[in-house]
């Protein structure tokens, strides 16, 4: 069983790539983590075609607030964005047949606040425009496995005039 998570990752990522916790490369979680026993390529395939329609998006960076159940993970937010919403919407429609269980959080609720996660000097600034042109799916492995988390799949946003 897999623990997978899909990110808009602010630099594209390459499928292979790894990373430990700490070194996340900054991104926006679009689906967070969620439990399969799916091939990661047949989930790939699921979010390739749900994203057909969808162009690269240009966000922009909001105010840094508190996240976490001990609010002490600084992030920050990201302007409301209705097609980041959507892409969103759209991922939990494809992805959640693949899902361990439907009612798992990553596809209940409206709670969606896209932002992005501080790492130490590693930031984006309130004002600055974001351009997120690649969807990645990642694997979540256990914290203290030594590969870290692992880029599974990766697909193209395509630019729009």
């Amino acid at each position: 069983m897999s623990r997978l998570v899909i990110v808009l990752p602010l630099i594209p990522l390459g499928v292979g790539d790894s990373f430990a916790v700490r070194d996340w490369p900054l991104h926006i979680t679009v689906l967070p983590p969620f439990l399969s026993s799916a091939e990661p390529a047949a989930i790939a395939d699921a979010v390739a075609t749900a994203c057909a329609e969808h162009g690269a998006l240009r966000v922009v960076a909001d105010h840094d607030e508190l996240f976490g159940r001990r609010h002490d993970i600084p992030v920050t937010l990201v302007r409301e964005h209705p097609a980041l919403t959507e892409l969103h919407r759209t991922l939990i429609d494809a992805v959640r047949p693949f899902a361990t269980t439907p009612e798992e959080p990553a596809f209940t609720g409206d709670g969606f606040r896209p932002h992005v996660t501080i790492k130490g000097l590693a930031r984006v600034n309130a004002g600055e425009e974001l351009t997120l042109s690649q969807i990645a799916i990642v694997d979540m492995l256990p914290r203290a496995h030594a590969a870290g988390r692992t880029v599974l799949a990766t697909y193209a946003l395509q630019q729009r005039p």
